[in-house]
């Protein structure tokens, strides 16, 4: 019997979910090109779009994980009091609201930022945040913490040993690099590189609130410009067909480039070793601390610019505050139950298509699926009517894959110690659920369901393409700043952070206590 979140017959239950789940992605995206006019409907400055979507990920893609080699590597050399803290703080801009940093960005480096103040008092000429530049800046804030996190896992997964043998050796730090920590790179590179490019290459907020003109906006964007403003469903539809284009090339590259370091395995994989003292110490320091200060820095302005001015926001922030509350916390128990279901039906040794169905959402972006599911339900709703109940849908969509990345190791370590005592037992359906697989999969559920929270929360993606009269705190964020209430926009980011991480606190927090 099943031991799912549906208490049907074994399999049945995750069979069924993966169906829906490859009906609705691969459903939406059959509409989106059935819709398409052809590469040829689409004009000159749609492919200048696709040209600087390819090119600033190349670029943010390049940076981040070139800046990430040092960081990374002074945090796995070097021990000092708070190093857990920052390499756990490292972790937060991931489910930190993209629009919230951008806040803070614009709050450091934007025209009236601390940065251009300095350069005006010594009479040097300003920069600008807007445009290419702001865009490649933002990319490499938001994704240098995950390529020094990728990274310092490389450096962790060198055995001790090595690293014992290299000091009984007499190896001097350039022949640690060259033996070590070279190889490693060649291995864990690619992969860092092309996951931020994947990220970089989706990215919608950053280029709509930095993006600055036609030159500087990606693929996104021009769908985004073309389903809301010029209302021409077949270019919407075959930009979302290039977009779902380039996703699969660089999944396809991603899975032929990783060279396998070649280490073999050791005692462990906690590493012994210790970086030089010298220059070397210096060079360490200053790129932890560099790193420290470009990632914390646009967020302690915008929390400085915003906490005196929370009281005085009026109540339409704070009902969307609470609708986007409402439509997070739907979206993560919709994520669960559909993570849960999958993840228990793939630890009995279900066929590989339905893994394989639960990661199918990360070839499409949320303005793709957005785009295909109103063509779809077109004929019978508007688009304010499906606003709210699509942009809920499609956040718990977007999340299952990092669901299932957390709950299948979990799920089959549970099948594998307690399946055949629970079978033996007659422990199935509801009571399987709730006195051995809820029980046992707390933390990861917790923490996935406080991921897929704080995801959603944050989320200006879909809800823009729709919603005018029921906007969420994202949403209602981003309408401030093009206000130019900026001191209320303040208020209003720090309100959206405060709740995002809350959200994530509290379920993992509930995952732990379970």
């Amino acid at each position: 019997m099943a031991d799912g979140v549906f208490p049907l017959r074994s399999g049945i239950g995750g069979a069924v979910t993966a169906a829906l789940l490859a009906a609705l992605i691969l459903g939406t995206l059959t509409a989106v090109a059935v819709y398409a006019g052809g590469l040829s409907g689409l004009g000159r400055w749609d492919w200048q779009a696709v040209w600087f979507t390819v090119w600033q990920a190349v670029v943010s893609a390049s940076l981040s994980a070139l800046l990430a080699v040092p960081v990374a590597r002074a945090l796995a050399r070097r021990d000092f009091p708070g190093r857990a803290v920052l390499v756990t703080l490292l972790g937060a801009p991931f489910i930190l609201p993209v629009i919230v940093a951008i806040m803070g960005l614009i709050s450091v480096f934007g025209r009236n930022g601390f940065l251009n103040d300095g350069l005006r008092a010594f009479g040097l000429p300003e920069i600008s945040i807007y445009g290419w530049q702001g865009v490649i800046l933002a990319h490499v804030f938001f994704n240098l913490p995950l390529s020094v996190r990728l990274i310092l896992q490389g450096w962790q997964a060198i055995p001790s040993e090595r690293f014992r043998l290299a000091a009984s050796l007499g190896f001097a730090p350039g022949d640690i690099a060259r033996h070590l920590e070279r190889p490693m790179l060649r291995a864990v590179l690619p992969g860092v590189w092309l996951a931020v490019f994947l990220v970089c290459l989706t990215s919608f907020t950053v280029a709509l609130a930095l993006g600055g003109g036609p030159k500087a906006a990606t693929v996104e964007l021009a769908i985004y410009q073309a389903f809301r403003f010029d209302f021409d469903m077949g270019r919407a539809a075959t930009l979302g067909l290039v977009q779902v284009a380039l996703c699969l090339c660089a999944m396809a590259l991603a899975s032929r480039v990783t060279i396998p370091s070649a280490f073999g395995a050791g005692m462990d994989a906690a590493a012994s070793w210790r970086g030089p003292r010298g220059w070397g110490r210096v060079v360490d320091v200053l790129a932890i601390g560099l790193a420290t200060v470009f990632l914390l820095w646009p967020m302690l302005s915008v929390m400085a610019d915003g906490i005196p001015r929370i009281a005085a926001l009026d109540a339409s922030v704070w009902a969307a505050a609470l609708r986007s509350v409402i439509m997070a916390l739907i979206s993560a128990a919709l994520a669960l139950a559909l993570g849960l279901t999958l993840a228990l039906t793939i630890a009995r040794g279900a066929g590989r298509w339905v893994e394989v169905a639960g990661m199918l959402p990360i070839i499409a972006s949320p303005l793709v699926l957005g785009t295909g599911l109103y063509l779809i339900l077109r004929a019978w709703v508007t688009p304010q009517q499906i606003a709210l109940p699509v942009t809920v849908a499609i956040n718990a969509v977007m999340a299952l894959p990092f669901v299932l990345r957390a709950l299948i190791p979990a799920a089959r370590s549970l099948q594998a110690d307690y399946g055949r005592l629970a079978a033996s037992l007659d422990l199935q359906g509801w009571a399987r659920l709730r006195l051995l697989t809820l029980p046992r999969l707390a933390r990861p559920l917790g923490f996935s369901g406080g991921l897929a929270a704080a995801l959603a929360m944050g989320d200006l993606g879909v809800i823009t393409l729709f919603a005018s009269d029921q906007p969420t705190l994202p949403l209602k964020l981003y309408q401030l700043m093009n206000s130019y209430r900026i001191a209320d926009a303040s208020a209003c980011a720090v309100l959206l952070m405060v709740i995002s991480f809350a959200l994530f606190w509290l379920f993992d927090r509930g995952g732990r206590l379970a």
